[in-house]
């Protein structure tokens, strides 16, 4: 199985999935829904119409029960295309809510996420007006950017009593760039300072002071060791390779390294809060 497997072709692991499903008796219905994707998109998968990505296969082989062998061989087929790129026009044409339920979905089943910022709070950690305020710049409509934000919001639950490690890398300048107003900036800092001292949450902040040996070129999101997904100003770029994976895995580690932590981390957080609290006072 292991040889006939790696070898396949898009359509091919399309029929190879649609196999999987017959065989585990369960519906495409409530294989889709498991999935977080629609049964219409399952099929089309299924029939070799939509290549899927890797994410969708694991997607939709947890919703099967498949093992973890026979899933790891299948996950190595789909990344025989080691980097997908989706573009923001097509993820908006889907409905920018779907994508924080499916991203909400992919979280459920890791469980090490490890996150660099040099650009914005990371969506886990923002404030409803700082949601608001970044999404609205996207010409989402007023129902889509509203259903969006509650999805976000959704996302955040995820954060409270949670097993999974999550480790947050934020550079300075992200805490000072204003995106609201000084007074919920004052807030969205507090509420760093607040998460940052849940057990399984670990905030460090990349100071300016430091002397840095990398480039904090962009963001991006390193799950399980195993992907990455990055954020450039047209798409979304989902990385499975593991040689590319361990490159971002290194790129974390050497800013993590100079970053603050714990109680000097809180300190930087209240002296910025309060910068901005004084701007507030003589406006």
């Amino acid at each position: 199985m292991v040889g006939e497997v790696r070898g396949v072709n898009r359509g091919e692991l399309g029929a190879a999935l649609r196999a999987l499903r017959l065989a585990s008796g369960k519906e495409a219905k409530a294989i889709a829904r498991s999935a977080v994707m629609s049964a219409s998109k399952l099929s089309k998968i299924e029939t070799a119409k939509v290549a899927p990505s890797v994410t969708d296969v694991e997607r939709v082989l947890t919703a099967i029960g498949v093992s973890d062998e026979v899933k790891a061989e299948y996950l190595e087929a789909a990344r025989a295309a080691a980097t997908e790129t989706t573009a923001w026009r097509l993820i908006r044409r889907l409905g920018a809510h779907r994508a924080q339920q499916q991203t909400r979905a992919l979280e459920a089943h890791m469980t090490l996420l490890r996150l660099f910022q040099p650009a914005l709070i990371p969506g886990l950690l923002q404030t409803p007006e700082y949601i608001r305020a970044i999404l609205s710049r996207h010409d989402l409509g007023e129902d889509v950017l509203t259903r969006t934000i509650s999805a976000r919001l959704e996302r955040q639950q995820d954060l409270y009593g949670s097993t999974k490690e999550l480790h947050f890398l934020i550079t300075e300048p992200v805490l000072r760039w204003r995106i609201v107003s000084a007074a919920r900036m004052a807030e969205q800092i507090d509420r760093l300072a607040s998460l940052s001292r849940l057990p399984h949450m670990d905030i460090r902040i990349v100071p300016l002071a430091a002397r840095q040996q990398d480039v904090a070129n962009h963001a991006f999101v390193i799950r399980d060791d195993r992907t990455v997904t990055v954020e450039t100003v047209h798409a979304e770029i989902v990385v499975t390779d593991p040689r590319d994976v361990a490159l971002y895995v290194h790129k974390f580690e050497r800013f993590a390294s100079t970053a603050l932590s714990g109680d000097a981390m809180r300190a930087m957080l209240e002296g910025i809060r309060n910068d901005f609290l004084r701007e507030r006072e003589t406006d």
